[in-house]
């Protein structure tokens, strides 16, 4: 589902929003979860999951091309870790579809 599938929900599922209500509601939401994120702040969301920031710390790698050790630095990275009704729901459904969990 990309952003505009999802204003395309909200503004299908209210009708009273307009398509600009939508995507401004959508737009407004995301802005707010990425400005904490960046603050670091943890964001909770009941019945479908958590987001955090995770420290990855500095390491060496290796470039493929050239096969030279590149010093890699240290960042904090976005992390998301499903709920437990989200969990259930998405392993239930693919239960009933039939697809293999791979």
């Amino acid at each position: 589902m990309t952003r505009s599938d999802l204003v395309e929900e909200l503004a299908n599922r209210f009708s009273q929003l307009t398509h600009r209500d939508a995507e401004h509601a959508v737009k407004t939401i995301l802005d707010a979860l990425g400005d904490a994120l960046v603050r670091g702040h943890r964001i909770e969301i009941r019945g479908f999951g958590s987001f955090s920031i995770n420290h990855r710390p500095p390491r060496m790698g290796r470039n493929p091309r050239s096969g030279e050790s590149v010093a890699i630095p240290s960042k904090r990275v976005p992390h998301f870790k499903p709920g437990k009704a989200l969990r259930e729901a998405v392993d239930k459904r693919t239960e009933e579809l039939g697809q293999d969990p791979k």
